[in-house]
């Protein structure tokens, strides 16, 4: 009751140790009359001069004079000061309402306030697993009931329960709790939707026949179920496009559903002792683009090398790849570029907590300066070097056929901003690699800082705190002029194994250029970001082309003749036995382009290697 000391709980009537008080529109209460009423602990601590009260373990911290008072250690303001009024202390009554959720009204014609408190205990649960099927599933229930005013709960009840539910359909089961005050809660209610029992799939395939010669292609047709429509997965044993041997061969499909179950079908095929087609030659024919078969790598280097004219581009190339696995935060790379710019990044972050990287562009011009995005691709962050750089090099020549959306940055003079932002849309955990390479066009030079920062570091306040990074002595940094290579074969191959050869340093050299943080001359060592556009005028009839690496594993994607073909489709192509299947001519000569950009993480070099298909026999 406001100015009385009247309080009435249910009906029933308490007396307070002061009077409500109303001070400039705030309602105050003495703190022990709640106390009493609320159910709440009321504590003392003399070393920091604190009124402590918890409630269902909240904790509300007062200081005598004090507007601010804490909520679960949260500093926060009262409307009027907590005070001492004849050994009582009196507190808002909304910085106890409020902080404890306490429902009220206001009746200014009775002058009262109404508090509605919970009394009665709640009870809740849900079930596990996700999905139950009749008959199969056993369900756990799993409960988390609450009690009001330092009660505790004292019993349960259930309706419509069962561990396992027979039949398939809709069940509503309810619980109830009842506290140690004698009040149960109202009942808690969950339907449960119980499926029927997941069947498990059907494996089956068919091949076009049931025998084979040697080296003739078999056709394989999955024709798997599952009654219920969920998705498979299918593992074979013993497939392949061809067998090599005569003598039945066992082939076996397993398929499993999204619940675990799994079927499995086995057919046996038979292999003749006639011949249609040498291993050597089936593979030339038939592998898949994309797929790797075995060569025998020591004669490649006996192929004659095809001629070619080659000319350039004029596109900067900004290469931040030194200190490949960055130990420090720090600045990695930074250069000033107008015009064309190609920025290629590959980083690992060797630190133990998680890490950002930025390109931040900064105009230090006169005048506003734009900068549009051509074509851009990103891959990471992964723990596998090789497949970031896979990626990057994928979306980058995905937006290089498809034509992304261009995107334009305006810089105000003596603006900074970071660009090509899906580097910086993730974080780098310890010991994963990124992988960015990006073309862009500015009207202006712009400065681009290429940084690794703490993740939680906002990247233009930390830039001018960071120093430049040494370079590790193995991997590459620098700015070179002329980074599109633009190869043009007018000589006919295809007639003869012939090769091309990308990466060298011999026949294909090194772009030079300079390192902008040290101003010493650098040499892009396997001209990782250059892009080559290679023109082969006259690919004779039935030529197959395949990527065959000589330095090392490589893994990575060419655009052939506008397609993207990957380099391998799984895995990677080691050197020097093993080459990738890029493409095959038809009946007719004709004119094939390539565009390759070597992949961060894989090995150069590379041939294209150019070879006559054996002639296709009727089986």
């Amino acid at each position: 009751m406001m100015n009385s000391n009247k309080m009435y709980m249910n009906g029933v009537l308490y007396l307070a140790g002061q009077p409500m008080a109303v001070k400039n529109g705030v309602s105050n209460v003495a703190i022990r009359a709640m106390v009493e009423r609320v159910g709440l602990k009321l504590t003392y601590n003399g070393a920091t001069k604190e009124t402590i009260i918890i409630k269902d373990g909240n904790e509300l911290r007062f200081k005598t004079n004090s507007k601010i008072y804490t909520v679960n250690g949260k500093a926060t303001l009262m409307k009027g000061p907590a005070y001492q009024y004849k050994n009582t202390f009196m507190v808002p009554l909304t910085s106890i309402t409020q902080a404890l959720g306490i429902p009220y009204t206001v009746d200014y014609v009775q002058k009262r306030v109404i508090l509605t408190l919970q009394t009665k205990p709640k009870a809740s649960f849900t079930v596990q697993p996700s999905e139950i099927f009749a008959g199969e599933t056993t369900v756990n229930y799993v409960t988390s009931s609450q009690a009001f005013n330092g009660a505790t709960i004292v019993e349960e009840r259930w309706e419509g329960r069962q561990d396992v539910f027979a039949q398939p359909g809709y069940y509503t089961v309810s619980y109830s709790v009842r506290d140690s005050n004698g009040q149960w809660s109202d009942p808690y209610p969950v339907t449960i939707n119980v499926l029927k029992p997941n069947q498990p799939p059907v494996a089956q395939f068919t091949t076009n026949k049931d025998e084979y010669k040697m080296g003739e292609p078999i056709t394989i047709t999955n024709i798997s179920s599952d009654p219920d429509g969920d998705a498979l997965t299918e593992s074979w044993s013993n497939r392949a496009l061809a067998f090599f041997n005569p003598g039945p061969v066992p082939i076996q499909l397993t398929v499993t559903d999204t619940h675990g179950h799994s079927s499995t079908f086995e057919k046996v095929i038979n292999i003749t002792n006639e011949v249609l087609y040498s291993q050597e030659d089936f593979n030339k024919l038939f592998v898949p683009l994309g797929d790797i078969y075995t060569i025998i790598g020591s004669v490649v280097p006996t192929w004659n090398k095809v001629t070619y004219t080659v000319s350039s581009d004029p596109i900067t190339l900004i290469r931040s790849n030194s200190p490949e696995t960055v130990n420090s935060e720090g600045i990695v790379y930074q250069e000033t570029a107008m015009g064309s710019t190609r920025i290629m990044v590959h980083h690992k972050n060797s630190m133990s907590t998680n890490m950002k990287m930025y390109v931040i562009a900064t105009n230090d011009n006169m005048y506003p300066a734009t900068i549009t995005t051509q074509q851009s691709g990103f891959g990471g962050p992964l723990d596998i070097p090789t497949a970031t750089g896979k990626k990057s090099i994928e979306t980058y020549l995905q937006s290089m056929s498809l034509g992304g959306a261009y995107d334009n940055v305006t810089l105000q003079p003596g603006e900074s901003k970071p660009v090509l932002t899906a580097i910086n849309n993730v974080t780098m955990k310890p010991g994963q690699v990124i992988s960015l390479m990006s073309d862009v066009f500015s009207d202006y030079p712009v400065k681009y800082s290429i940084i690794m920062i703490d993740a939680t570091k906002d990247p233009l306040q930390t830039l001018p705190t960071l120093n430049y990074l040494d370079r590790d002595g193995v991997h590459n940094r620098g700015t070179y002029p002329d980074a599109n290579r633009i190869i043009t074969v007018t000589d006919p191959v295809g007639q003869a194994p012939s090769r091309l050869v990308l990466g060298d340093n011999n026949t294909d050299l090194n772009l030079k250029g300079m390192d902008a943080l040290t101003g010493t001359e650098a040499s892009n060592s396997g001209n990782f970001g250059v892009v080559y556009k290679i023109t082969l005028t006259r690919v004779a009839p039935n030529t197959l082309i395949t990527l065959n690496p000589r330095g090392g594993k490589y893994q990575g994607p060419l655009l052939v003749n506008g397609n993207i073909i990957e380099a391998p489709n799984a895995g990677a192509v080691d050197a020097p036995n093993q080459n990738s299947v890029l493409y095959r001519t038809g009946n007719l000569e004709q004119t094939v382009e390539i565009v390759f950009t070597p992949a961060s993480g894989s090995n150069l070099p590379i041939n294209l290697l150019f070879m006559p298909l054996p002639p296709q026999k009727t089986e």
